[in-house]
């Protein structure tokens, strides 16, 4: 059975950086798809900041609100997906997914809290 855990949240100033990780299980992250960091604001949908493909022909996708701030990447030996995230703003503030798709099924981890306050 695969599960998703994310560690890494919690309350930043404005202008911080965070480090989230998600650690995975019951399958090699090599064997999926796609690896993706979502989030989700209060009253919104959830919605992708960051997708990272195991094959090579694929570019890294980030989100506009995202693009040059984040960064997706991948630890084949600890079978972790990561996102840093850089100079934070209190639109960041959301709860944070990680979501892996093997063979077409989508897991997903129970979420990390990001707060971006002063």
């Amino acid at each position: 059975q695969v599960q998703l855990v994310e560690s890494g949240g919690g309350l930043v100033q404005p202008g911080g950086s965070l480090t989230l990780s998600c650690a995975v299980s019951g399958r090699p992250i090599t064997s999926a798809y796609a690896m993706s960091w979502y989030r989700q604001e209060p009253g919104s949908y959830r919605q992708v900041v960051a997708r990272l493909f195991n094959a090579e022909d694929r570019e890294t996708q980030y989100s506009s609100p995202v693009k040059g701030r984040f960064t997706i990447s991948k630890d084949t030996v600890k079978n972790t997906v990561d996102l840093q995230m850089n100079n934070l703003q209190p639109e960041d503030t959301a709860i944070y997914y990680c979501n892996v798709d093997i063979e077409g099924v989508p897991y997903w981890g129970q979420g990390t809290q990001v707060t971006v306050s002063s």
